[in-house]
């Protein structure tokens, strides 16, 4: 399915989500526009892609002249107008009802009346995100699942306001770029979110518990279950800072007790222990 999407800007770029989110949208051969507020996390994530496309290359999953137009492809921003004549923005920042109002209501002063806005929220409503920003029908969640670069799922989600044609073309743009999306209604931790929040809470219970230590449960979790990634690897990958905001967007909807924030999450990430971030969470990463 061909989509008439052939540009986007990926607002938050300099962080892990947004990062890999532009490394989907520039292999699948669309002109990507990685912006955010600081020029350092730019050249991280820039550094990370390129080391990314040459791990390809080395395994045999692109050409050395696909990996120099991939990154060709790639522009980096701190400009806010540079943004102007793209398709689509998909914004991956702070996870901050605030935050992303304030920004889609910006871009709309920006960006083309056609751009579509698309927000990668897992915890807000795109309803509310959308609200007061000026163009409510033009705004979809496409929810990507860490890492994006890897993972194929992308959880797409309606507003009360979006236009139905808006969804479909941000649904064939996934499709498109070669992800995988399944629609979710505009709800706190759409489909995954709303199983593996309560999960890893559970999980974090039985380390806080003393059942076994975080590295025996995720090697059982993996041997017993077939997972990849154990969920403590899980939690410090996506930060136990975000564990705590999915459990204060998900108890108050469903007041089950299993997705309220447990103790030992709360004291970790009190103590800075928000995982790879930060060097420590369940795993110290500053001596790996």
């Amino acid at each position: 399915m061909t989509s008439n999407i052939k540009k986007i800007a990926v607002c938050g770029a300099g962080g892990t989500m947004g990062a890999g989110i532009a490394i989907v949208a520039a292999r699948a051969g669309i002109e990507t526009i990685c912006y955010d507020m600081a020029a350092p996390g730019l050249e991280r994530a820039r550094a990370q892609a390129g080391s990314f496309f040459t791990k390809s290359v080395e395994r045999g999953k692109m050409s050395e002249e696909d990996r120099t137009a991939t990154l060709a492809r790639m522009t980096d921003t701190t400009d806010l107008n540079d943004l102007a004549d793209v398709d689509m923005v998909i914004e991956a920042v702070f996870e901050d009802l605030q935050t992303k109002r304030d920004l889609f209501t910006a871009l709309n002063k920006v960006c083309d009346e056609k751009t579509i806005f698309a927000s990668n929220t897992s915890t807000l409503s795109i309803t509310e995100i959308a609200s007061g920003c000026g163009r409510e029908d033009r705004v979809v969640g496409l929810h990507f699942c860490l890492p994006a670069q890897m993972m194929k799922l992308v959880e797409a989600s309606q507003g009360m306001n979006t236009a139905p044609k808006v969804f479909q073309a941000a649904w064939d743009w996934a499709v498109q770029v070669g992800q995988v999306p399944v629609e979710t209604q505009d709800r706190p931790g759409f489909i995954l979110n709303a199983v593996l929040v309560p999960f890893n809470n559970d999980v974090i219970r039985a380390v806080e518990a003393g059942i076994a230590t975080p590295g025996d449960i995720d090697k059982a979790i993996k041997s017993g279950l077939g997972y990849k990634m154990g969920p403590c690897e899980l939690l410090d990958l996506i930060g136990l800072d975000t564990q705590v905001r999915l459990c204060e967007a998900f108890y108050p909807v469903t007041l089950d007790p299993r997705a309220s924030a447990p103790p030992l999450l709360r004291r970790m990430v009190a103590a800075g222990h928000l995982g790879r971030k930060s060097g420590k969470g369940f795993y110290d990463y500053a001596t790996a």
